[in-house]
């Protein structure tokens, strides 16, 4: 069996250990919104995502907090390269301002959809590593081959 996955590559590392924090800190204020419905939580959310994924995770709060719990919490150093967790973000973006319009106007089918979503994509990353958005990537690039925007 081939893996037949492929991702966006920019040769930047970044720590994964930072990362899988960061996705377990969505995984719990995804389930936050789970439980309370309340919109302000799904604005934190499509914030934090804009911040990662459009150049300025240094002001995110969920990378900052990450950031402080993965120099408190004894782990080894591994290194992934950024692009794929880029475009995970900004794939992130769109799911929470979905969620987040949902929430707004009272559509709560649909926001519940979508924070199961977050929750399910925030938990195989965090727990085990898993990039749905390199899945999506692949899909992306066999239906659109000539595309270099992705």
């Amino acid at each position: 069996m081939t893996n037949n996955i492929s991702c966006p590559v920019d040769h930047v590392p970044i720590s994964e250990n930072r990362v899988r924090i960061t996705a377990f800190l969505v995984f719990l204020t995804a389930l936050t919104f789970l439980f309370t419905g309340y919109w302000p939580v799904a604005l934190l959310l499509a914030l934090d995502f804009f911040l990662r994924g459009f150049g300025y995770g240094a002001y995110s709060p969920l990378f900052l907090l990450s950031g402080w719990l993965g120099k408190h919490i004894v782990v080894s150093v591994k290194f992934v390269d950024r692009a794929p967790k880029l475009f995970a973000a900004r794939l992130g973006f769109i799911f929470s301002d979905c969620l987040l319009i949902a929430a707004a106007c009272g559509v709560r089918p649909m926001a519940y959809g979508l924070v199961a979503l977050l929750l399910l994509f925030s938990f195989l990353e965090s727990v085990f590593g898993f990039c749905a958005g390199c899945v999506f990537y692949s899909v992306l690039k066999k239906v659109f081959p000539k595309t270099t925007a992705l």
